[in-house]
């Protein structure tokens, strides 16, 4: 008869990492489009989605929001999908926060 000892592993968990999603601007892409697809990907306000184009447009990126991988990578699909829906070059990247 064998006796065995029960070991437990020690099991490191964490959080997954965060991505940044950022906007950049071009020059075909109109603000209103932009906005509308901030306030339908990422659920932002008009006003938060306004804010957001803004700094599109000024500055040549903007944070649209921090999420996993998988979620990021959903919401730049759908960014890139609406986009080319409405033949609009709007782009969007993630970036590890």
């Amino acid at each position: 008869m064998e006796s065995g000892v029960l070991v437990e592993d020690a099991q490191e968990t964490r959080e997954p990492d965060e991505y940044r999603v950022i906007l950049l601007n071009d020059d075909f892409t109109t603000m209103e489009f932009v906005v509308a697809v901030v306030v339908s990907v990422f659920h932002k306000t008009v006003d938060e989605a306004t804010r957001i184009m803004l700094d599109v447009h000024r500055r040549g990126r903007g944070m649209v929001g921090v999420y996993t991988y998988d979620i990021a990578a959903t919401k730049i699909q759908r960014v890139h999908a609406m986009a080319r829906d409405k033949g609009f070059p709007l782009k969007c990247i993630m970036e590890k926060a």
